[in-house]
């Protein structure tokens, strides 16, 4: 095959022809639109990606990395606690007890969870609760009653909630919030709900209303109390690592079957499945924006190949293969498309610097839970756009790469 013959041809049908300028535009309007497509799409997917990045990362604060229950009573004693420690010792736990409850101010009533926890323990493993804590750290020194030589938390109630909460309830800070427990407790012949009084010392913001509207945070000790449980005694154990998946694994294998790992994963898998999804689908419909562009390269080579039959049937008779007249309009096809996409991949990546460095685009940090556009584009992502683009691109050149070299040489000849 004469290469230089090829690429003499594929440089001269590139050129812009004056006699037929809609076979010219037709190939600009391919370029434009394959840039456009890729742009888009690389663009979008960052966006998808950052916004679940976001989710995760908010979803493994309050979730926790780990949670380690038991299976074979009610409590998780200080043994489980032990085993965990032994078994990773690098991890950072925080016993907490938990009770769903019904939180009353005034007329109003809300549904949610009360969390017991330690929070020097807390504080390290919940970086939401940790600025809580330092925030309102004056109203919870007053409300653990502290003096040069007690501190009783057992005795000091107080609840920090979420600010959507707090918001939707209008309660002030430093006033009783009463909670209706769910557990019972015999009078007489009837069973009552338990009642008690916190005080709200301080909000926390999670990004995500539905743990601020729903989870409230007390000291341990003085909701062991309420429950009636021993002090070492806990529902569950929560965990910050590192690395869950591995430690996941390791406390499956090691700890014994009275405990059960759950990953925050595991607590949002449909949530999760379902964004991927999401994900799969936005890809693939943005994909079909190049589909689409890529016609315009079928149209402008099929006008090339009508309008330089001549030419065609010329080079043939002179010696030219089918495979070479092949090759020259397959790389015409190729040039355009890789064209188009190697502008786009630049525009898209500078559309993502551009967006993730400049508040251009601002977001109400209350529904979001963050005021700038999240943006990450994944290395799988971004092949898998120029793979998926190079392979449109080739494929649309195929046919009427084909169709030139099936040209009847007679017949144009005779005709022309």
């Amino acid at each position: 095959m004469n290469k230089k013959l090829v690429l003499f041809f594929v440089r001269r049908y590139l050129r812009f022809d004056r006699d037929q300028p809609f076979i010219s535009l037709s190939a600009i309007l391919a370029f434009i639109g394959i840039t456009l497509g890729v742009m888009v799409l690389i663009i979008a997917m960052s966006i998808m990606n950052g916004f679940d990045r976001e989710l995760q990362n908010r979803l493994s604060i309050m979730n926790y990395p780990l949670t380690v229950v038991s299976t074979s009573s009610d409590y998780v004693d200080t043994i489980g606690v032990n085993s965990i420690k032994k078994i990773i010792p690098e991890a950072k736990i925080s016993p907490y007890v938990v009770s769903s409850v019904v939180a009353k101010y005034g007329r109003e009533m809300r549904g949610g969870f009360l969390f017991g926890v330690d929070f020097n323990l807390e504080k390290k493993i919940n970086p939401v609760i940790d600025q809580a804590l330092k925030i309102n750290q004056d109203n919870i020194n007053k409300a653990l009653k502290i003096n040069q030589d007690n501190i009783n938390k057992s005795d000091s109630f107080f609840v920090i909630t979420g600010k959507k909460f707090i918001e939707d309830t209008q309660i002030p800070l430093n006033k009783k919030i009463t909670y209706i427990f769910t557990e019972v407790e015999p009078a007489g012949l009837t069973s009552t709900p338990k009642i008690k009084k916190f005080e709200l010392v301080g909000g926390f913001n999670s990004g995500l209303s539905s743990y601020d509207e729903t989870y409230h945070f007390s000291e341990l000790v003085s909701l062991q109390k309420v429950l009636g449980m021993a002090e070492d005694h806990y529902h569950g154990i929560h965990i910050f690592s590192e690395n869950p998946l591995i430690d996941h694994k390791k406390l499956s294998q090691h700890l014994s079957d009275n405990y059960r790992v759950v990953g925050w994963w595991e607590q949002n898998g449909n949530l999760f499945s379902a964004l991927e999804m999401e994900k799969r689908a936005l890809f693939i419909v943005l994909m079909l924006i190049i589909l689409i562009a890529s016609v315009n390269i079928i149209s402008s080579l099929l006008m090339t190949v009508m309008n330089r039959r001549s030419e065609i049937a010329l080079l043939v008779s002179m010696g030219a293969t089918d495979r070479e007249i092949r090759r020259t309009f397959l790389y015409l096809g190729i040039v355009v498309g890789i064209s188009g996409i190697i502008f786009g991949t630049l525009l898209g990546l500078f559309g993502v610097f551009i967006l993730s460095h400049f508040d251009i685009i601002s977001l109400p940090a209350d529904i979001y839970g963050t005021s700038h556009l999240p943006l990450e584009l994944s290395g799988t992502d971004f092949i898998s756009i120029l793979i998926g683009a190079v392979i449109i691109v080739i494929v649309s050149a195929i046919y009427p790469a084909r169709k030139a070299s099936q040209i009847d040489i007679i017949k144009v000849l005779k005709n022309e």
